[in-house]
C-alpha cells in the first residue's frame, strides 16, 4: 500500500512514476489511483498526512516531504531522497520572513510578535531553541498577504523565493530544507517480501530522477581520434567502443548531463567524429 501526495506534488509524482515504469491514473476527483502493478496499491492524500498514516501501517510506504516527517515527529525509514518538486530537482527552504520596510533584521527582533505558518510545530520548536518568545499561529494558506496588517512574519517555503519578493518580503533566516522523501513503515521493511518491493521502486524511482538531466550520446569516429575524443567526453564511466566493419572506424556510446551536450557535440564534430545521435533517458542505475 503506497502512499502517495495529493495537491501539487501530484502530476510531477505520476509523471516520475511514469519515467521508473509505473503508470498511474486518477479520475479528477478521485484519491485511489489506478496502478498498473498487482503488487501495488495506493492513495492520493495531503502531503502533510502521509508520514503519519506510514508510521501508523496504514501505507507500507510513501513520498512526503521531510518537513512534514520533522512536523509529525514520524518514526519511519527513510529510504532514500527523491529531490523533485512541482517546478524544479532543487531542495526548497522554509524560511522567516518579515516586511521588507520593516526594521526586524534578526530572529531576537520578533520577541513578542505574531508569526504564521503551516508548520507549527518546527517553528515553536525552532524559537524555543533560540528562548525567543513567539506567539505561533497556524495559517490555512496565502501567508505571505497576512504581513503585516494581521501578523509581524511568517515562516513559509519557497523553492525560487520569487513568491517572496513579488509580496515584497525579506527573509532574515531559514528553518529547514527539505526535499521529498520515500520513506516505509519499520514493520513493512522489516518483511523481507515487501523490503525488496520497497527497494526495487526507490531504485527505480532514483533512477528515473537521475536520468532527468543526462542524456545518452552515440557516434562514429576514426580511430586515429579516440584519444582526443576520451578528453572531451566527461563520461559517467569510460565510453562504449565498439569495432566497425571498416577497421579504421570505432563506435562510441556515453552517458553525459544534458546541459554540457550543446558544448561537446560541435567538438566531437570538429575532431572528426560523424553520426553524432543525442538521445533522451528514462532511467539511469548505478
Amino acid at each position: 500500500m503506497l502512499g502517495l501526495p495529493k495537491g501539487s506534488l501530484e502530476e510531477s509524482t505520476k509523471a516520475l512514476f511514469a519515467k521508473a515504469g509505473w503508470k498511474i491514473t486518477t479520475s479528477s476527483r478521485s484519491y485511489k489511483p489506478s496502478i498498473d502493478d498487482a503488487e501495488l496499491d495506493g492513495r492520493f492524500i495531503r502531503a502533510q498526512e502521509v508520514s503519519r498514516y506510514v508510521e501508523h501501517g496504514f501505507f507500507d510506504c510513501g513520498l512526503t516531504g521531510f518537513d512534514w516527517i520533522q512536523e509529525n515527529n514520524s518514526d519511519v525509514v527513510e529510504v532514500c531522497d527523491l529531490i523533485y518538486s512541482r517546478a524544479s530537482v532543487k531542495k526548497s527552504r522554509w524560511v522567516l520572513c518579515v516586511p521588507e520596510s520593516s526594521s526586524y533584521q534578526k530572529p531576537e527582533d520578533l520577541a513578542g510578535k505574531r508569526v504564521a505558518t503551516e508548520l507549527v510545530g518546527t517553528v515553536k520548536r525552532y524559537f524555543e531553541s533560540k528562548k525567543i518568545n513567539v506567539e505561533v499561529e497556524f495559517s490555512w494558506g496565502a501567508t505571505e498577504v497576512k504581513v503585516p496588517d494581521l501578523v509581524d512574519a511568517i515562516v513559509d517555503i519557497t523553492e525560487t523565493g520569487n513568491s517572496i519578493r513579488a509580496n515584497k518580503l525579506r527573509i532574515i533566516d531559514t528553518l529547514l530544507e527539505t526535499n521529498t522523501k520515500f520513506i516505509a513503515n519499520k514493520k513493512s521493511w522489516a518483511d523481507p517480501a515487501k523490503r525488496k518491493k520497497i527497494e526495487t521502486i526507490a531504485m527505480l524511482l532514483t533512477g528515473a530522477l537521475e536520468a532527468g538531466s543526462k542524456v545518452g550520446l552515440k557516434m562514429n569516429a576514426p580511430k586515429a581520434a579516440l584519444e582526443s575524443i576520451l578528453k572531451t567526453i566527461p563520461a559517467l564511466r569510460n565510453p562504449t567502443i565498439s569495432p566497425l566493419s571498416n577497421p579504421d572506424w570505432i563506435a562510441l556510446e556515453t552517458i553525459i548531463d544534458e546541459s554540457v551536450a550543446r558544448e561537446i557535440i560541435p567538438q566531437l564534430k570538429r575532431i572528426g567524429a560523424e553520426g553524432i545521435v543525442e538521445y533522451p533517458l528514462n532511467k539511469v542505475v548505478y
